[in-house]
């Protein structure tokens, strides 16, 4: 590898010819067009994105059952699928999966607390923990031995044991793949999601849960915030138990990540040269968001910020999480997801039957 290289700053994928780095501010802003069109190329993409998004929450209005996050994630693929994702719309469709997602994960924070590790109890801590070491790890050695490459299983690892898609994105900046990987771990994840929005309540009887243990199962197995809700809230008593058992697994994902980078770093040192000049050029071992997702757990704890401030704050994270999930869902093709979707499919429900299990047994013998 040559030292020009190793200087030149990382390209944006936002398109081929792009020269600017990822975090740039007119790569941020969008750039102009090269036709000398003076309109920010991310407008229309945005204004596509917005459109989709409020398609999303008309249709999660309409029909209760299904999330808008789901709904968000459709539109996307089929856009992509049936020809309308043009290229004039691609700028603002990659930022809204990469920057507003970020920002989307940065307000999940102010869902959090310090004191809600408290509430729940030892038991319930260890349920946490548990299930998420052994879906991590566990999904991590599925992959190895599916032949799922080893960035696509780590995301897919990461938003099964953590919170869906915005853990898939926190660990995409360290996870060294691209972004059919980061689309394919975000379309498991939604799948299986509002799979167990159907299926859970189902085996709630079957499974002698009562309305808490329910709650204990669904916040420590179901993937994204918003999934888990709308899969508690079906079973009366179990939604406020769902919450808090998900939030406290949202918590570990600030040091999920920064383990990973931290391991990926050390790898480096101990290799080549060249993996050395590789390494850095990666981001920070823990991203900025990240940082940023910790921040706002730190201000949400010292209660100085009032109920309407914090109502308004998830509600504005539902939507742009909703509209990065439309710029993601643009990733997903078909013709991509033939090549490795049968072993990635199947990793995917394997690592959900994972969760589900692991979760279920903790609630049976960890907690009290």
């Amino acid at each position: 590898m040559s030292t020009s290289s190793v200087l030149q700053p990382p390209r944006s994928r936002c398109r081929p010819d792009c020269d600017l780095a990822p975090m740039s501010p007119r790569h941020l802003l969008g750039h102009h067009r090269p036709d000398g069109d003076r309109t920010p190329a991310a407008l229309p993409g945005l204004a596509a994105v917005a459109v989709a998004t409020a398609v999303a929450f008309e249709v999660a209005h309409l029909v209760p059952a299904v999330n808008p996050a789901t709904v968000a994630v459709v539109l996307g693929a089929l856009a992509a699928n049936l020809g309308l994702h043009r290229p004039v719309l691609h700028a603002g469709t990659h930022l809204a999966s990469h920057r507003l997602l970020r920002i989307a994960v940065v307000l999940l924070g102010l869902q959090l607390g310090l004191p809600q590790l408290v509430d729940l109890g030892l038991g319930g801590l260890a349920v946490v923990v548990v299930t998420v070491a052994v879906t991590f790890v566990g999904t991590q050695l599925l992959g190895r031995a599916l032949r799922v490459p080893r960035a696509r299983a780590l995301l897919v690892a990461t938003g099964f044991s953590i919170c869906g898609a915005s853990a898939v994105a926190a660990m995409s900046d360290v996870a060294d793949g691209d972004e059919d990987d980061t689309a394919v771990a975000i379309a498991l994840v939604t799948l299986c999601g509002s799979l167990a929005i159907v299926l859970l309540p189902l085996l709630r009887g079957p499974l002698a849960l009562d309305p808490a243990d329910f709650g204990r199962w669904v916040g420590a197995s179901v993937h994204d915030v918003g999934q888990t809700v709308a899969t508690a809230n079906r079973v009366p008593g179990a939604l406020t138990t769902a919450v808090v058992v998900k939030l406290s697994r949202v918590v570990l994902l600030a040091p999920l990540v920064a383990g990973v980078g931290l391991a990926a770093r050390r790898r480096a040192r101990q290799a080549g040269p060249a993996d050395q000049a590789t390494a850095s050029r990666r981001p920070p071992v823990v991203p900025l968001f990240v940082v940023g997702f910790l921040a706002t757990i730190a201000l949400t704890s010292t209660h100085l910020l009032s109920a309407t401030v914090l109502a308004t704050a998830q509600q504005l994270q539902e939507v742009l999480l909703a509209a990065a999930l439309v710029g993601l869902g643009t990733g997903i093709h078909v013709t991509t997801l033939r090549r490795t979707g049968g072993r990635a499919l199947l990793l995917g429900l394997s690592s959900w039957l994972l969760v589900a299990g692991t979760a279920y047994l903790g609630v049976r013998f960890l907690h009290p």
